[in-house]
């Protein structure tokens, strides 16, 4: 006898999928500001990318791939001056020591404002993950009743469990040759002779022949 089970959408899911929506529009406004204002900050300092750099030349300073040419050009202006010998390598008397020291901290602080732009893209794109898997669970868990058909249940002592599944029967597997039989040995047709009887004389040899006359045979 076939019966069917009601399965029901999974209770607290959709609350769960609406905190991680939640979380994650949070996440993307948090590091869109974070952004404006590390950009603004930048563009309020006046930066120009020099002309002799590889890339951006002329731009102002305002986002990550600008502030990264720029600290690139920097460098090479102060290793340009020092001879090309950092600040750890001047001597503490050389007049060069403090211009690579200022190249230094101006550096530092550009790639701090590009580390700063990595985490606020960091940031963005695990709240947009976060909205889509909550949308996917909060649409999971607003699906109808599903009723599914269970196997056939027999009660035996009051309690109903599942007819048990007959094993599966293995193949027969293919027999070894077998050797056949030698053919029956035929019975012989032919008959032994009789032994004599015990107590009887063998018969008599017949007398030899006289030897004949006029031969040519010796004398004595």
């Amino acid at each position: 006898m076939s019966s069917t089970v009601t399965v029901h959408p999974a209770k607290g899911v959709r609350g769960i999928g609406l905190v991680t929506v939640i979380a994650g529009i949070v996440m993307i406004l948090a590091g869109l500001g974070v952004w404006v204002i590390v950009s603004q900050t930048l563009a309020d300092e006046q930066i120009t990318v020099s002309e002799d750099a590889s890339m951006f030349a002329g731009q102002k300073v305002s986002g990550p791939f600008t502030a990264y040419a720029q600290a690139e050009v920097i460098n090479k202006h102060a290793l340009e001056a020092s001879g090309g010998q950092t600040y750890a390598e001047l001597a503490q008397d050389d007049p060069t020591r403090d211009t690579v020291m200022n190249a230094s901290f101006l550096r530092a602080s550009l790639f701090t404002s590009v580390v700063a732009f990595g985490v606020c893209a960091l940031v963005i794109g695990l709240g947009v993950v976060l909205i889509l898997l909550g949308s996917a669970l909060r649409k999971l868990a607003g699906g109808p009743q599903v009723v599914i058909d269970s196997p056939s249940l027999t009660s035996e002592g009051g309690l109903s469990h599942a007819t048990p599944r007959a094993d599966p029967v293995e193949p027969e597997r293919p027999r070894p040759p077998t050797t056949p039989a030698p053919p029956p040995e035929r019975p012989s047709t032919r008959t032994a002779p009789e032994a004599p009887a015990t107590g009887t004389s063998p018969p008599e040899a017949p007398p030899a022949a006289p030897p004949a006359q006029g031969s040519g045979s010796p004398t004595a």
